[in-house]
């Protein structure tokens, strides 16, 4: 072989090879990695103002020393800037679901395809599990008439299940939850699918309409072997199909508040119907000044063997000058006592105001009171 077509071949051995390392591991990744994309957002957008730099170091120092799995993410809508501390782990949301539920459902209002004052009737056989306050009226009247709308504020208002299913069905089920989320690129947002299924997995059993009578559930999952029940349970922790971070939690309801995933009158819809959340009054709510606003809803996961598997509360506060906050803390798996879980959610929005205080020349806010 000539030196030169020797020096020719060299070359092009040295320049392919060079070219694989730089581009083969961005060949070699999926085509769509939400979590990835979230760090790397991250990374770009990395705290740079002392203010916000102070929020991170708190956010780290509340999550480190809490005595469990928890994920926080802080964003401020106004700077376009965000904080975490774990905020990239997929912990269960359990019913936060509910809110991409309530985001479905008005898209298809905002798209002609659904009328909120659709007729539906709710009878047994739709009833599930848990919180749901429908229930007792199904059970005393056999069928209870009402509409969409009626169910889009009981499932977020109250947190009621069986209203949170049936207007699951009618908005297509859970894969056409899943497509909005993808759609609106909401990061790695898993919706997972309705109540009645996802507790009776968690809980390592299959479905069947009689648990929504009684006590028929619980006596079920009590005759479940622990070794069953422990690993139906740790396999959800370890890969929740409701999964999802904090980050991309925070970041979608910043969107919300920007107005970027519906119309502006759905989006007000939305925002007053979370701002008369019922549920979880001492979680972030509890922090929140009375000349403020919050806008949030809860999760709450099952327990096994003294271990609570998703405890959360997502939302967004508004100070009275208008700066909004979107505020999201997944407590994915704790034995920690509940004070102890809803005292490090209050203590989170304290230093969000602590944040806003400093970043515009405010006075203090008042020390955190907590029994």
């Amino acid at each position: 072989m000539r030196p030169a077509l020797r020096f020719l071949l060299g070359a092009m051995a040295v320049i392919a090879l060079a070219l694989a390392i730089t581009f083969l591991p961005r060949l070699l990744r999926p085509a769509s990695d939400p979590v990835i994309e979230e760090a790397e957002r991250m990374a770009e957008n990395a705290p740079t103002s002392p203010e916000l730099q102070a929020l991170d170091r708190r956010l780290s120092e509340l999550g480190g020393t809490f005595d469990g799995q928890v994920g926080i993410a802080v964003v401020d809508i106004a700077q376009d800037a965000s904080v975490h501390y774990n905020g990239l782990q997929q912990l269960p949301q359990q019913s936060v679901t509910k809110l991409w539920v309530a985001l479905t459902a008005l898209d298809m209002v905002d798209q002609g395809e659904l009328d909120l004052s659709e007729t539906v009737a709710i009878m047994r056989d739709d009833l599930t599990l848990f919180h749901q306050p429908l229930r007792a009226q199904v059970l005393k009247q056999g069928i209870v008439v009402t509409d969409f709308g009626d169910l889009l504020q009981r499932a977020i208002i109250t947190s009621d299940n069986t209203a949170n299913d049936r207007l699951l069905q009618r908005v297509g089920g859970p894969d056409a939850v899943q497509a909005f989320l993808d759609d609106h690129e909401l990061g790695s947002i898993r919706f997972g699918s309705d109540e009645r299924t996802k507790q009776s997995r968690i809980a390592g059993l299959a479905w069947r309409p009689s648990y929504s009578y009684g006590n028929s559930f619980f006596e079920a999952r009590g005759d479940v072997p622990d070794d069953e029940r422990r690993e139906a349970f740790e396999a959800y922790l370890a890969d929740p199909e409701d999964g999802a971070s904090a980050v991309a939690i925070a970041q979608a309801l910043a969107s919300l508040s920007r107005g970027e995933l519906l119309s502006d009158r759905s989006t007000q819809e939305l925002l007053g119907i979370l701002s008369r959340t019922r549920s979880g009054p001492r979680r972030l709510k509890g922090a929140v000044p009375p000349d403020w606003a919050i806008a949030h809803k809860t999760g709450t996961g099952q327990y096994f063997a003294g271990e609570q598997s998703g405890y959360n509360d997502i939302g967004l506060i508004t100070s009275p000058e208008g700066k909004t906050y979107a505020v999201a803390v997944l407590i994915g798996r704790t034995r920690a006592p509940n004070p102890r879980r809803m005292e490090l959610m209050q203590r989170v929005v304290h230093a969000v105001l602590e944040y806003d205080a400093e970043q515009y020349g405010k006075p203090p806010p008042a020390a955190l009171a907590i029994p």
